[in-house]
């Protein structure tokens, strides 16, 4: 079953050691686990582009980055992806909690979950759904994004549907 717990070290076993994103109730148990360790640094950031900025720094230092973000920072992101990360080949794993998928979320995020995966596909963004009890694809997922963004220096985003983690965040 996967965890935040299982899914940082995870992580960390893959040389990932720099955190930064808006925090998120879906991800709060990830950025909570973050927070304690001893061999990571997380910088929560104020908006999603800023902490695109902040990983992009961390890489050009030689740290692994990861974004946590919500999707419907996404918006806000996309031109530091598309101005920073993509024309300088500055890679980051992004994990996105998917609010608003099926139309199942509070109001203000059923846009947003309805037009994630155009907006990621058009601004040149791989990325992949990884969903609740399924480990099988979490890990093709994870294979993917480690491929993508080891060998093509480009952003990869894990879209993390509600109930990835079994601990009963909210």
């Amino acid at each position: 079953m996967l965890t935040s717990q299982s899914f940082a070290d995870r992580l960390v076993a893959e040389k990932f050691d720099f955190f930064a994103g808006v925090p998120c109730s879906l991800l709060s148990g990830l950025i909570s686990n973050l927070e304690s360790r001893d061999d990571v640094s997380y910088y929560p950031a104020v908006r999603e582009d800023a902490a695109v900025g902040l990983c992009a720094g961390a890489y050009m230092a030689g740290r692994g980055p990861v974004l946590l973000m919500q999707n419907s920072g996404l918006g806000y992101s996309l031109n530091a992806f598309t101005s920073l990360n993509l024309i300088y080949n500055l890679p980051v794993l992004v994990v996105m909690s998917w609010r608003g998928f099926g139309g199942k979320d509070a109001p203000e995020h059923i846009i947003m979950g309805d037009i994630n995966e155009p907006l990621l596909e058009t601004s040149g963004i791989p990325h992949a759904v990884v969903e609740p009890g399924d480990e099988q694809g979490a890990e093709a997922a994870f294979s993917l994004a480690l491929d993508t963004i080891r060998n093509k220096k480009i952003p990869f985003t894990l879209l993390v549907k509600k109930g990835l983690y079994n601990e009963g965040h909210h």
